[in-house]
């Protein structure tokens, strides 16, 4: 494959525009989901661009949107925060990127990262959608197929253990069968006079989540908890996160892999955050004279 035909085929540079006007429609800042909405509503997407899937696993529309929020951040029109929240920077609130002024800002960084690697003696050209060593999310893809390769069992208690870390209390995993899809429970307390039950559904396998599986748990749900939550190593439908978020019932919060795998991040359960240095070489050449 020539070096072009790699180029073309970062297909995720026609997002960066739409990124830009997805955050400024909603005010210059929102959270990943937000944003991703967003453009698919922007660009008219089809359910089915939306529910593509990568050979990982992974939703192919919500990977190419973060693709793309990584280059914007490293051109400074998004802020690095990593906090849960994606936001313009005042170059970003005036920015607009047409499909042939992404690319260049691609090939630009491409450009960069590739400089960086010579100077760290690496060998041979890296893949140009390839981020720096130090951003490749590597551990991402590790943890999913640890968490895909657990028995059901293991899963449903890894399950119950995040919602323990994340401030849930009383979490139970039922471990019983014919329970119309409900694997457990616990109670989730906002302050001393608020708290409520939330049930929850593990789902530990490689494919996209449903609607019909959405409405199922909620019909589990009905007269037992006013919330719910599905967790899974896969992904959600686009159908299935309307079903989610339909007025008029019980909402149901979702939890893909990706998000089970920021959560750990957060939480730092399960990963070991590893700090590192950068020689800054023009600092000690400023003593040179």
């Amino acid at each position: 494959m020539t070096k072009l035909e790699k180029v073309e085929g970062a297909q995720f540079t026609r997002f960066f525009g739409p990124v830009l006007d997805a955050l400024r429609g909603l005010g210059g800042s929102g959270t990943p989901d937000e944003v991703i909405a967003r453009v698919a509503s922007d660009l008219d997407l089809s359910d089915e661009t939306q529910n593509e899937l990568l050979p990982s696993g992974g939703s192919r529309f919500r990977n190419q949107v973060a693709w793309a929020r990584f280059y914007l951040v490293r051109e400074g029109l998004l802020d690095s925060s990593r906090r849960g929240i994606w936001s313009l920077t005042d170059q970003g609130r005036h920015a607009a990127l047409s499909l042939e002024q992404s690319r260049a800002v691609f090939l630009k960084w491409v450009g960069i990262f590739q400089q960086q690697r010579k100077a760290k003696g690496k060998k041979g050209d890296p893949p140009v959608t390839d981020p720096p060593d130090d951003e490749t999310p590597n551990h991402r893809q590790v943890v999913l197929q640890l968490l895909g390769s657990l028995p059901a069992k293991g899963f449903e208690q890894f399950c119950q253990r995040v919602l323990r870390e994340a401030g849930f209390t009383q979490v139970e995993v039922t471990g019983r069968s014919g329970d119309q899809g409900i694997d457990g429970y616990g109670t989730l307390t906002l302050n001393p006079l608020v708290s409520f039950k939330v049930l929850f559904q593990c789902k530990r396998y490689k494919d996209s989540v449903s609607p019909s599986q959405v409405r199922d748990f909620r019909g589990a749900m009905a007269g037992r908890a006013d919330k719910g939550i599905i967790l899974t190593t896969g992904t959600f439908t686009a159908e299935a996160r309307r079903e989610a978020a339909r007025d008029g019932v019980p909402p149901i919060e979702l939890l893909d892999g990706e998000k089970l795998v920021s959560l750990l991040e957060d939480l730092e359960l399960g990963l070991k955050p590893v700090k590192a240095f950068d020689v800054d070489s023009a600092f000690f050449r400023s003593f040179a004279g």
